[in-house]
């Protein structure tokens, strides 16, 4: 059987998926900059040169966003000053546009969603088990596998302090959902970034 990643460890929290939904409506005040920032928040990234999915692009008054869940529907979210003038569905290659809406649902681009409280734990988390594992390497005088692990561990934790992820963040899905069940896949981190076995 072959599987990803992704299905072995499970996705993030629904509860967080679910609370960073952001729902436009026509004729609602937001500026437009906000909605960019929320945007990044769920993972967006802007790009006015290369679209695909899990990006915006910005056009004057015109925000563009390609959804994670889509192949080829794009959003273009049309503003009159700081309210939502009109929402359509264009096709993200050629521009056409295909419907109107009133009322759009736009979903995060990534399952791992956190707020502060989980994300600071987390990272607290990862830098105990980072510095208990740190001093065995030392202890046991291997100290450029010590090295490499410092230096990935210390970018994963900024990432994940920067952008509320990190490349490989399935791996230690527990230490978002119980932090009580978060050692085994951190020493699963730690190993596939030395041994390359991630067994208990």
């Amino acid at each position: 059987m072959v599987a990803s990643v992704s299905s072995i460890f499970g996705l993030g929290s629904p509860e967080q998926y679910r609370d960073h939904v952001i729902n436009l409506r026509v004729g609602e005040e937001i500026e437009r900059n906000d909605l960019m920032r929320k945007l990044v928040d769920i993972q967006f990234e802007r790009n006015d040169i290369d679209f695909q999915r899990g990006r915006f692009r910005v056009r004057g008054d015109v925000l563009e966003i390609f959804p994670a869940s889509s192949d080829a529907k794009a959003l273009r979210i049309e503003f009159f000053g700081d309210e939502i003038d009109r929402i359509r569905e264009v096709d993200a290659l050629t521009g056409e546009v295909t419907a109107d809406d009133d009322f759009v649902s736009i979903y995060p681009a990534t399952h791992f969603m956190t707020n502060d409280t989980i994300r600071n734990r987390a990272v607290k988390t990862i830098q105990a088990e980072l510095d208990e594992q740190l001093k065995k390497f030392e202890a046991e005088g291997k100290l450029l596998e010590a090295q490499r692990l410092k230096q990935r561990t210390e970018y994963d934790i900024e990432m994940i302090q920067e952008m509320g992820f990190t490349t490989g963040i399935e791996i230690i899905h527990d230490i978002w959902m119980d932090e009580s069940q978060g050692n085994h896949h951190l020493r699963c981190l730690i190993s596939s970034q030395t041994t390359f076995n991630c067994g208990r």
